[in-house]
């Protein structure tokens, strides 16, 4: 039985020329937030990872199962319906305070920025950075 690839790898594609043609212009505009927001904590520059998600930093996992990989430690999707967070060590369940949202498997979903407490959102993502540092440090 062979190895499938990694469906999501980090590509060389322009960040912003993708942030640009990303529509309706609402979620354009919240993307180009949420990137400024996610660089400036993770303290990385935004790298596209397969075709529409844009990820900080990089870590390398490997499970029990011997499959293994690079992913990026937070990443965010700006898609046509919502936002798409992908962050680690939120727990489970609603987030108090953040406002409207709601959650899925390892993802976070919001309609619009304007949503929800952004100082929550900073707060979650600090939160998942300090998640990846100690679960897989650099």
């Amino acid at each position: 039985m062979g190895k499938a690839g990694n469906k999501t790898t980090e590509t060389q594609a322009d960040v912003e020329a993708f942030l640009a043609a990303v529509e309706p212009a609402e979620r354009r505009d919240d993307g180009r937030v949420v990137a400024a927001l996610m660089a400036r904590l993770s303290g990385e520059p935004p790298r596209l990872w397969g075709p529409s998600i844009i990820g900080f930093g990089r870590y390398h996992y490997r499970y029990d199962s011997g499959r293994e990989g690079d992913a990026p430690r937070i990443a965010f999707s700006p898609r046509k319906a919502e936002l798409v967070f992908y962050l680690s060590g939120l727990g489970e369940g609603e987030l108090p305070g953040l406002g409207r949202h709601r959650r899925g498997k390892g993802c976070l979903y919001v309609k619009r920025l304007s949503d929800i407490d952004m100082a929550v959102m900073e707060a979650l993502i600090v939160q998942s950075l300090e998640h990846m540092d100690g679960t897989y440090p650099r």
